[in-house]
């Protein structure tokens, strides 16, 4: 029996991979908490939803909705049109804003369709500026998940909005 030089050649090499699919990035449990019923508890806004009578329309209010002044870091705000839109920002940036306690799944989801699908909520940590105790807590927020390239430079001003939009900010006598 005689051995063939061609039998002693290195295999052929092995197939190129499947194109990646991008999806598969990422984890099973992101992907199970975007489709998850919005959450209940602390939210923190920064845009149309710090005024109380834009709160308490959009969530069936018959009461002032009672909001606390916080921020949170590491965010930075940019503009989406008219509206302010959350993106990750430099470890010192801050946006100010309010917090309000969502009762209900009925309410987040109610919050989550005011925001359309260009927001999704993502846990943050928030620091209160009121003296108030407890001076952080855990919480969510709405992060701008549209397109980035149709974000722009600027500050959103809430009163200015109001104004623009016919309505007045709810201030307490």
């Amino acid at each position: 029996m005689s051995v063939s030089s061609s039998s002693l050649s290195p295999p052929p090499p092995p197939p190129p991979p499947p194109p990646e699919d991008l999806q598969s990035k990422i984890s099973p449990f992101v992907l199970k908490m975007r489709s998850a019923p919005p959450q209940t508890g602390l939210y923190f806004f920064y845009g149309t939803l710090m005024d109380p009578k834009i709160l308490a329309d959009i969530l069936d209010l018959d009461h002032e909705p009672k909001l606390r002044p916080a921020k949170v870091v590491g965010y930075a705000c940019k503009l989406w049109g008219q509206y302010p839109a959350m993106v990750d920002g430099p470890q010192d940036a801050t946006v100010e804003g309010a917090v309000y306690n969502v009762q209900t799944v009925k309410d987040g989801e109610k919050l989550a369709a005011y925001e359309t699908n260009h927001y999704q909520t993502k846990a943050c940590l928030i620091e209160y500026m009121d003296s108030q105790e407890p001076v952080d807590d855990l919480g969510h927020t709405f992060m701008f998940v549209g397109d980035s390239r149709d974000l722009t430079e600027g500050t959103f001003n809430l009163q200015t909005w109001l104004e623009r939009m016919g309505r007045q900010k709810n201030t307490k006598h």
